[in-house]
């Protein structure tokens, strides 16, 4: 019975670990249903990109409020590893603050202790950082989180993440507090004076020796708990972003943001008619496909931007569509994007891969008054912090639909009549075209 609590420690660490990289696998798979895209180009370039936005967090600050208690929380979330990193350690060993204890007699002592202070200022910087983002969310109520798409499960998420953030910090100091205050009695070995949790250990001042050690391992395994359930919900929040926008803003496209691709069937057919001796496809080749219509015709990179979205909503607050009634939301196209693609996973898990269901992103999920209200400005390209593109979903969803299925808004059909008659999108014959610098 000694090593009980190690090897229950160990097997929830080991189990909420095992669930995760399943997870993260079938994400990966669902990703992979794209089709390819090369952006293997630029290393140089998107390294410097994952430095700046995705690691340097440079389009958060775009506006200052947001992005600086975001950052906040952040670099508390990523310095705060080294904590965990202890608690797995003495979880599966069964020491206290091993790591401490293994350099205390050299310069890393210091720096361990120096260490868990900048934890803990972080960890008070990221409280009221949370404070603050579950106000604006649910008392301000800011414009862009009370749009339609946000309603039910999108705000119950983040406002469970961010319930999980303060429940964190709380475990972490009534761990440290505690720590320290067994310290002051001679209890546990000193490791040096920790900032905010002697404050709080001066709260703790007279109480007894066994309800500190009951304070100190609900704060323990309050933690580590809190992190085995945050690994396994992760897969089926939002805030898997965390993981998959570094990857993300690695495969940005790096051309200029109001060049549009060709597309590669376009571009065999027009040099198929152009040029008699242009190699013809093979004969048993798939038929030509033109556009989007489910996310499996998105590519790959497309994919991951769906699971990428942190449904901040900046892209729709910047959409002069959105701010003008229309019923364009680029956030929905990616959440939609995304409920499309786990619906799609889950029908291949449960009924194999080659079920179809009969439905698909276009018209299920995305309506085409959506689509055609977008004018193609990239502003939600630029606003998003982890550099997604809905714009290059739309476009490809409106591809299929003028190129598949003929259906475009009158004044877009009449253009593209015009050109198809007259080479021109003006109702005009070509004859005629001149006619504007003769002499009246």
């Amino acid at each position: 019975m000694e090593y009980i609590d190690n090897i229950l420690f160990t097997l929830l660490l080991v189990g909420g670990f095992t669930f995760f990289g399943l997870q993260l696998k079938k994400i990966r798979r669902n990703i992979m249903l794209g089709m390819p895209l090369n952006r293997s180009d630029r290393k140089a370039d998107r390294w410097k990109l994952t430095a700046l936005v995705a690691m340097g967090q440079s389009k958060m600050v775009t506006r200052p409020l947001a992005g600086i208690l975001h950052i906040f929380i952040y670099v508390a979330f990523v310095i705060t590893q080294i904590e965990l990193l202890e608690i797995i350690i003495d979880g599966i060993s069964g020491s206290h603050r091993a790591i401490y204890f293994a350099v205390k007699e050299n310069f890393l002592g210091s720096i361990y202790t120096f260490t868990i202070n900048m934890i803990e200022i972080l960890s008070v910087l990221a409280f009221f950082a949370t404070i603050i983002f579950l106000s604006r969310r649910n008392i301000v109520k800011l414009a862009r989180f009370q749009m339609p798409e946000m309603k039910g499960w999108p705000s119950k998420d983040a406002n469970i993440i961010l319930a999980l953030e303060i429940y964190l910090v709380v475990c972490i100091f009534m761990m440290n507090g505690a720590d320290v205050a067994l310290q002051n009695l001679g209890v546990n070995p000193e490791t040096g004076n920790f900032i905010i949790s002697s404050h709080f250990a001066g709260h703790l001042a007279g109480t007894s020796e066994a309800t500190l050690h009951i304070i100190e391992k609900i704060g323990w395994w309050g933690h580590f708990l809190g992190i085995v359930g945050f690994l396994v919900y992760l897969p089926i929040s939002k805030h898997l972003h965390i993981l998959i926008s570094f990857p993300n803003v690695f495969y940005s496209n790096l051309d200029a943001k109001g060049k549009f691709t060709n597309l590669e069937s376009v571009t065999t057919e027009v040099k198929l008619m152009l040029d008699p001796n242009a190699p013809a496809p093979a004969a048993d080749a798939p038929p030509a496909k033109f556009g989007a219509k489910d996310v499996t015709d998105l590519s790959w990179v497309q994919l991951m931007n769906a699971y990428s979205c942190t449904e901040c909503g900046r892209c729709s607050s910047v959409c002069p569509q959105n701010q003008t009634g229309k019923k364009l939301s680029p956030r929905k196209i990616m959440m939609d994007t995304r409920d499309r693609l786990e619906e799609v996973s889950k029908n291949i898990d449960t009924k194999g891969k080659d079920f179809i269901d009969g439905k698909s992103l276009l018209g299920d999920y995305i309506t085409e008054e959506e689509l055609w209200a977008c004018n193609t400005c990239n502003a939600c390209v630029e606003a998003c912090p982890v550099n997604i593109d809905p714009l290059s979903i739309i476009v490809d969803l409106r591809r299929y639909l003028v190129m598949e299925q003929s259906s475009a808004p009158a004044p877009i059909a009449g253009m593209l009549t015009n050109i198809e008659n007259n080479g021109a999108p003006w109702q005009f014959s070509p004859s005629d075209r001149a006619n504007w610098i003769k002499e009246s």
